[in-house]
């Protein structure tokens, strides 16, 4: 089945995804045709292929910085995590939600389109690099476990294991995982490295030399934590905490309950003067410029929190204001912004319907299928913002929202594959209240430029310049383009290199 490397952690949010795509990055510069993979994934960010099926973003972006086209065979399983269990998404495709009790017992079946994928994608490659889940050593789970040594063994991958200085102990971890591993999984094991530090790896040095004499593995290396070779957070505990406006644009994120796809925030992010602060109360929202209801997975839940955390009154009384800011909806925050949400299939539990915000006069009703598409989108139905402006992104929902009689679209998509043309989204009759299935809004400069053009003039500040703006994929490349050898110039490749037959 061709090479195969595999980068497993001591814990979660270890690194193992950049450090994926480092290792990928540098046998791509070997000349080889690498691809990426991951066996099961549990994210709520997700992204759509060209053939409209759904992977986490983490293997997305993998393949991008490998110069390839996402498939759903680079992560078979995605778990997206639910008030009570999961939705089980299998090489692409959603096929219900399922208790933890049911999963397990769904797990043969889950191996064989796991192994299934794994053979058909590295039939076309080269080398194939796997990234683990978690910890290989969790004593309690290692009995099912589908992703971290057993795939290793199916995929005979060379295994280096990552560790976190950021987390403390980051010898016990090490020596902790190793002493968990049974000696087959041991075999495997080709060194160590260290993650995220902040210092002079001098002091460090007893320390390496006794993980060395312990497990006769070396440390491969200790890498420097480096802001211009991170990628986008898996999940939201990479997130920031609310902070006070730090721009001349004040831009509110809530943090909803299942907040998914929150990566679209990124690029506005990146924007001069544009402060993006993730909040959880009605005390934080302060006088925003723009008031983003993110996508969820868990609309109906969203929704009872907006009401807990009294947010719900305070977005309608931004709302009527008339110096007030521009309030969007993106996904499932495009629903709770509507009028009514029905759920007469179960699809999100046992609700059946409620109340959305009432800011928009749109009606949404959940159904069983999923829309997933990549999509070309123009935005047709404001005046005051981006009218006209070209956008790509993509769909992902389990909802369909109508809207009401001479409620006016926001965007014309044309969606992938095959070309459909749908309106999408609604516009408030004020012009202020904004909502869209489109994912990916910000990472077009274009409408960025736009966006941020039309909240600067409402501050009275002049627009920025053009050459201000860098398209949120050319941001990535240039991070792609640094991988490879900021990996090579902090850590030993050669046992890499000879395990794989490199030279």
């Amino acid at each position: 089945m061709g090479r195969a490397l595999m980068i497993q952690g001591t814990a979660s949010h270890a690194g193992k995804s950049v450090l994926t795509a480092a290792f990928g990055c540098w046998l791509r510069r070997q000349g080889l045709r690498v691809a990426p993979f991951k066996a099961q994934n549990m994210s709520l960010n997700s992204f759509v292929t060209l053939a409209g099926e759904e992977i986490a973003r983490s293997q997305a972006m993998q393949a991008e910085a490998l110069g390839l086209e996402p498939v759903a065979d680079m992560n078979p399983i995605l778990l997206k995590p639910m008030e009570h269990g999961c939705q089980v998404i299998i090489q692409g495709h959603a096929i219900g939600t399922m208790s933890i009790q049911e999963y397990y017992a769904y797990k043969p079946r889950a191996w064989q389109a796991i192994t299934t994928s794994y053979e058909r994608l590295a039939a076309g490659y080269d080398a194939v690099v796997l990234e683990g889940a978690g910890s290989p050593a969790e004593i309690n789970l290692k009995a099912n476990d589908l992703v971290n040594m057993r795939m290793a063994a199916h995929a005979d991958a060379a295994v280096v294991l990552l560790a976190d200085i950021e987390r403390g102990g980051v010898f016990a971890q090490l020596i902790g995982t190793w002493e968990l591993l049974e000696e087959p999984e041991r075999r495997r094991v080709l060194g160590f490295l260290i993650n995220k530090f902040r210092g002079d790896p001098s002091l460090l040095e007893s320390g390496l030399a006794y993980v060395q004499r312990r497990t006769k593995r070396p440390v491969l290396g200790v890498l420097p934590f480096a802001p211009e070779v991170q990628l986008a957070e898996e999940d939201s505990l990479g997130l920031p905490q609310a902070d006070q406006a730090a721009g001349d644009i004040d831009v509110v994120v809530l943090r909803l309950p299942g907040l998914s796809n929150f990566t679209d925030f990124a690029a506005l992010g990146r924007v001069p003067g544009v402060c993006v602060r993730y909040v959880t109360d009605a005390d934080e929202l302060g006088r925003p410029d723009l008031v983003v209801l993110p996508g969820t997975r868990t609309t109906f839940r969203a929704r009872a929190w907006l009401r807990a955390r009294r947010l719900d009154e305070a977005l309608k009384r931004l709302a009527a204001h008339s110096q007030g800011p521009v309030i969007l909806g993106l996904c499932g925050g495009y629903q709770l912004l509507g009028q009514a949400l029905a759920d007469p299939d179960h699809v999100e539990g046992n609700e059946g319907s409620v109340s959305g915000l009432g800011l928009l006069d749109v009606d949404t009703q959940f159904r069983p299928g999923k829309v997933l598409a990549r999509v070309e989108a123009v935005v047709i139905g404001s005046a005051n913002l981006g009218y006209g402006c070209p956008i790509v992104g993509y769909e992902i929902h389990q909802g369909l929202s109508s809207r009401w009689k001479g409620v006016q679209p926001w965007l014309r998509l044309t969606r992938q594959p095959g070309g459909d043309q749908v309106e999408d989204g609604a516009v408030s009759a004020t012009g202020r209240i904004y909502g869209t299935y489109v994912h990916g809004l910000f990472d077009d400069a274009r409408f960025s430029r736009a966006l941020v053009a039309t909240l600067r003039q409402n501050r009275g500040l002049a627009p920025l310049s053009e050459g201000d703006w860098i398209s949120q994929r050319e941001f990535w490349i240039r991070r792609y383009e640094r991988l490879g050898a900021w990996l090579t110039k902090h850590c030993n490749v050669q046992p890499v290199a000879d395990a794989l037959g490199l030279g």
